[in-house]
């Protein structure tokens, strides 16, 4: 009997899908069946990629790591793994590494013994484990430690731990969940660099929940931000920050001055605004269409210079508050109806007074309107 060939389209699509490690189809979660903390969730995560799930509390990024993990059920649609459904089998079938905040390690149990667990789990002992357990430790240079107890390392040592016990048994995946949350702000920043070097390094799939933004922009591939149940802008670290989807992404991902308008024309490729005292200033908008523009300008602190230049916004006010930081001098000022801030380099810095007269300009091309 002659096969018919497959169509050019569809083999296309399914060599799609084969890069992609991750797909959410139409998922959905409810606990009481009436509200849904996870929404119409469509989300793929390619072959090797870092991705952030990031958002506030209650937002939906760890009820999600929790469906990819196995640890809870999606109340409708698909979970797939490598092309494979899961979202029915078990953690353990599922050959994911998992990094929480808390370690979760055995107090009773060697540095060593705490890696090979999942070996032992999976029938892999004796000098098979013990290899893998010393390229583990290895990688997170820990090779020296093995004999020690979890107690006597310190938050960063029992973090690595964690880490090349999740890395041990080669998954396919890994899900990394507030996993440095309880580390002060230095060793925290150091460990960031040190797991991104090593997912790049070993090429892996990690998903990693946060709901610190500057730990997602320095780690991310790509970052998944959350809020109510919905996935509110997917984009890689540079295009969430200049350019956010919406208000809730443009204040939710570092400073922001965000300012009520409304759209008066078209001047060139910008729009032009209003705001609430009558300034008008030009920005950018991505929608085409002036009636269903948005209603709210994004203007990011570091996008206010105290130098005038020609063809750019004007925006006078008066200085309410001065802050030196160093690198920087942080103005809060009174103008356009509400307080904004500015963050002037140092060496542009003049000494500000508190309630003189200023004038700050922005390029047309770093004001956004964002969608209502």
């Amino acid at each position: 009997m002659q096969t018919m060939p497959i169509p050019a389209q569809v083999q296309a699509g399914a060599a799609a899908r084969e890069d992609f490690a991750v797909r959410f189809e139409g998922v959905r979660k409810s606990y009481d069946g009436i509200h849904f903390v996870v929404e119409d969730l469509n989300l793929n995560v390619r072959r090797g990629e870092f991705l952030t799930m990031l958002g506030p509390s209650g937002s939906g990024k760890t009820t999600t790591l929790m469906m990819l993990g196995g640890f809870e059920r999606p109340t409708m649609g698909h979970i797939l793994l490598n092309g494979q459904p899961v979202e029915k089998l078990p953690p353990e079938k599922r050959n994911i590494g998992f990094v929480f905040q808390n370690y979760a390690l055995f107090p009773h149990m060697t540095v060593a013994d705490n890696v090979a667990f999942p070996l032992r789990y999976r029938g892999i002992t004796g000098s098979a484990a013990a290899e893998k357990v010393k390229k583990a430790l290895e990688m997170v240079r820990l090779d020296h430690l093995g004999k020690r107890m979890p107690g006597q390392l310190s938050g960063g040592q029992q973090q690595r731990v964690a880490l090349a016990r999740a890395l041990v048994f080669e998954p396919a995946l890994v899900l990394m969940d507030e996993p440095l949350g309880a580390l002060d702000k230095q060793l925290r920043e150091r460990m960031q660099l040190e797991i991104k070097q090593l997912q790049t390094s070993l090429g892996i799939t990690m998903v990693y929940v946060t709901h610190d933004q500057s730990e997602a922009l320095t780690m991310s591939d790509r970052i998944a931000v959350f809020s109510d149940g919905r996935i509110q802008q997917l984009s890689d670290a540079e295009t969430l920050y200049n350019a956010p989807a919406n208000r809730f992404v443009a204040e939710f991902i570092g400073e922001n001055n965000t300012i009520p308008c409304k759209v008066v024309g078209r001047e060139g490729t910008f729009s032009v605004v209003e705001t609430a005292g009558g300034a008008r200033l030009r920005a950018v908008s991505d929608n085409p269409d002036p009636a269903a523009e948005g209603t709210t300008l994004s203007i990011r602190p570091e996008r206010l210079s105290a130098v005038a230049a020609p063809g750019q916004n004007a925006l006078s006010g008066h200085v309410r508050e001065v802050f030196f930081l160093g690198d920087q001098v942080r103005l809060s000022i009174e103008a356009l109806g509400q307080l904004l801030v500015a963050r002037i380099p140092a060496r542009e810095a003049r000494h500000y007074v508190k309630d003189e007269a200023i004038t700050l300009s922005a390029d047309p091309a770093f004001c956004r309107l964002l969608e209502r």
